[in-house]
């Protein structure tokens, strides 16, 4: 069931997509098994029932086109300088939750969703605008575990010699370690007040 009832606000969802990736050029609209790599984003976005309107923030003319063919909205243009090397997602939000008090969408959530997520499920989407709403927090976002106990992680010392980070758990067995989790980089759910 769709969960846009939970308000009368808007959910929306903004993917930001940048045209000048370094690393990967083009990395947003790039093949992945017979799709652009953002359409699994925006698919998953549309599957998950959460959202009012599905956003893209890009610079870039080609990745518009592909977003719209693929079902989202690209309703203004990011300006150059939030679309450089230096410029912070939290930035892209901004402007996006300004864009859309500007045009008088009454955003309550929005969910950054990352256009380099092909394997994000819709019900992690709506599992984490249910944490959102029903743990009162302003924040919510995916997160996986880590494979092997970071508490026996180590590090090279000033001498290039192998150190612990935590040597009091070198004899420690792994299942009497707190399991510890990572960021997935897939999805951040937040208040649109919070992003602001």
């Amino acid at each position: 069931m769709p969960l846009s009832w939970y308000s009368n606000d808007m959910n929306i969802a903004i993917i930001p997509a940048r045209g000048g990736s370094q690393r990967i050029p083009r990395k947003n609209i790039k093949m992945f098994h017979g799709k652009p790599l953002i359409a699994y984003s925006i698919e998953a976005a549309k599957a998950s029932g959460c959202f009012e309107k599905i956003i893209v923030s890009t610079d870039d003319d080609e990745i518009s086109e592909v977003a719209k063919k693929w079902g989202a909205e690209v309703p203004f243009l990011r300006p150059s300088h939030l679309a450089d090397d230096f410029s912070t997602t939290l930035e892209v939000m901004q402007h996006a939750v300004e864009w859309c008090i500007g045009s008088n969408i009454n955003a309550k959530n929005i969910c950054c969703i990352y256009a380099t997520a092909p394997f994000l499920l819709p019900e992690y989407l709506n599992k984490g605008l249910q944490n959102l709403i029903n743990k009162n927090v302003q924040y919510s976002f995916s997160a996986t575990s880590f494979t092997y106990p970071i508490q026996r992680a180590i590090k090279l010392d000033g001498d290039g010699l192998v150190k612990m980070f935590n040597p009091e758990n070198i004899n420690a067995r792994s299942q009497d370690l707190d399991e510890a989790y990572h960021d997935a980089g897939q999805f951040y759910w937040g208040k649109a007040s919070a992003f602001e």
